[in-house]
């Protein structure tokens, strides 16, 4: 089974339903180095190439500089140099600040939120209109998870946002895509990963719901699919199908970067 074409077929459906890219767009690519950002630089990079719709990439790695040790990124540069997209590497200090300098009981909605702010600005800073990020399928349920349990209210992140103080269109073309499916299609076409230095990394909240998530699909196969559904047919924060909403950049979800 070729894995990385299930994948092009899972983002050329999101482009379609949900009206992300169009002709003479410029697209940031957030590209972490995780399976996540690398295949959706891949499949972006490769989808042009056939979907019809003229456009062009920028990678952009925001290095988070954790213990302010500059992270490894040159398998990543191979990888844009033989893709043919522009790749800027920007380093923050995004790490210390959320561990060293606030020493965050929960760094993860922090620096969540000091890496956005960073994307928007490197994406409006190399001329893009778009930004792309990597959110897939088991994103889009643990949130919506999250959302109801945690916080107590019914939504998700959208799977296109107008931030109205940058101009700027966010967009997660990936959405419909399991993580498996990724995670096959990146052993696949052997991209390369940068493993996350990341000291939550693996002890956070959205691990604990993604466990959860997994024992009630093992009872109940197909849970996180009917959950999927639900979120669609609420038709909350842009979700609703093409023929019951009108999914275009018109009726797309606009937002200030700082809610995002």
């Amino acid at each position: 089974m070729n894995h990385f074409q299930r994948i092009l077929g899972y983002m050329r459906k999101a482009v379609q339903e949900f009206d992300l890219i169009h002709d003479g767009d410029r697209i940031a690519v957030g590209v972490s180095g995780g399976k996540d950002s690398v295949v959706l630089l891949t499949g972006l990079a490769t989808l042009r190439k056939f979907i019809g719709i003229d456009y062009s990439l920028v990678a952009i790695t925001l290095d988070p500089r954790f213990g302010g040790v500059d992270g490894e990124y040159g398998p990543v540069e191979d990888l844009c140099r033989e893709l043919g997209v522009e790749y800027y590497i920007l380093p923050t200090d995004i790490g210390q600040i959320v561990f060293d300098v606030r020493k965050e009981p929960n760094p993860c909605s922090l620096c969540a939120r000091m890496r956005r702010g960073a994307l928007h600005d490197a994406a409006k800073k190399y001329g893009c209109n778009v930004l792309a990020l990597g959110h897939h399928f088991d994103d889009v349920v643990e949130t919506f998870v999250m959302n109801l349990f945690n916080e107590g209210r019914v939504g998700c992140f959208a799977p296109k946002t107008w931030l109205s103080r940058k101009e700027l269109w966010m967009i997660r073309p990936m959405v419909f895509a399991p993580e498996a499916d990724i995670r096959r299609a990146a052993a696949q076409r052997q991209l390369p990963i940068v493993k996350s230095k990341c000291p939550a990394d693996g002890h956070t909240s959205r691990e604990d719901t993604k466990a959860f998530l997994a024992e009630k699909e093992k009872e109940q196969p197909g849970f996180k699919l009917r959950l999927f559904g639900a979120l669609r047919r609420s038709g909350f924060d842009g979700w609703g199908f093409p023929d019951t909403e009108e999914n275009t950049r018109k009726k797309g979800e606009t937002l200030d970067e700082e809610t995002v």
